[in-house]
This record gives structure tokens, sequence and C-alpha cells, in this order.
């Protein structure tokens, strides 16, 4: 009885260290997106640029609103094997524009 408990519990902690990890991928795409953004990059290479640091099929969303460039970076992943859990992180960056952009 004690072994099912313990494999249950690791991977219920495995599957929070995944889910955590692709949240911080998320966040780090949103902010190389919104810095991007925010030096007058032109919106497809900010997107390209968050994309490139996103987790598989990321969804980038761009927008300038109030002197801020704001990206958000939003992935689902699947945790487990057996019940394969689905799961949606995401991860936000406002950045000032930059004077001139």
């Amino acid at each position: 009885m004690t072994l099912p408990s313990l494999l249950l519990v690791l991977g219920v902690a495995l599957g929070a260290v995944e889910a955590a990890s692709a949240q911080l991928a998320c966040a780090d795409a949103a902010r190389v997106g919104a810095r991007a953004l925010a030096r007058g990059e032109p919106p497809e290479q900010a997107r390209a640029l968050a994309l490139s640091a996103a987790p598989a099929d990321a969804e980038v969303r761009l927008a300038e609103d109030g002197g801020l460039a704001r990206v958000t970076v939003r992935a689902g992943l699947r945790l487990g094997t057996v019940l394969a859990l689905p799961v949606e992180v995401d991860g936000s960056a406002a950045v000032p524009l930059e004077p001139g952009s």
C-alpha cells in the first residue's frame, strides 16, 4: 500500500515541476517579446522572438497601450502519461516603450 502512494506523490510532484517550468518559459518568452516590441521591432519579429523562447504550440498576443508594450504567452500541456491531464500556463510582461520607437 505504501509503494503505490509514494508513486502517486512522485507523479504529482513531477507534474508540478513540469507545469512550473512551462510557466517560467512562458514568462521568459513574454519578456523577450515585450522588450523587442518596446524597442520598435515589427510585431511579426517580436512574435517570432517570443515564440522562439516559448514552449511548443504556444500562443502569443501583442499589444501596445498606454506607453507600454504588453505581451502574453499562453501554452497548453498535458501532465502525465496515463491520465494526461490538460493544463494551461501563461506568462505576461509589460515594458515601457522606448522614446522614438
